[in-house]
């Protein structure tokens, strides 16, 4: 059993910058891809980053370039970086964990970007 417990959410205005960790508990954390997604009102839980064990990232093409996702494997945390923070980015954001045929998630934190 994993459990992820995310800090770091809360209000921003515009073009400002806020940075989420995720911390994992358990010895396996390295064999986890670990990832965020996120849910705006309204609609899907859709996917934000993810990286792999060995610091392979992939990001969703709207946050490509102003967010960005790493690991501490000794701290078993994830981070999420987040630049130049739109409107848009308005959502619940979900740590998760995947790997050893498991699938596990955070309870979310709230980023409200807004004047």
């Amino acid at each position: 059993q994993v459990q992820l417990v995310e800090s770091g959410g809360g209000l921003v205005q515009p073009g400002g910058s806020l940075r989420l960790s995720c911390a994992a508990s358990g010895s396996i954390f390295r064999i986890y891809v670990m990832g965020w997604y996120r849910q705006a009102p309204g609609k899907q839980r859709e996917l934000v980053a993810t990286i792999t064990g060995g610091g392979s990232t992939n990001y969703a093409r709207s946050v490509k370039g102003r967010f960005t996702i790493s690991r501490d494997n000794a701290k078993n945390t994830v981070y999420l970086q987040m630049n130049s923070l739109k409107p848009d980015d308005t959502a619940v954001y979900y740590c998760n964990a995947l790997g050893g045929g498991h699938n596990y998630w955070g309870q979310g934190t709230q980023i409200t970007v807004s004047s």
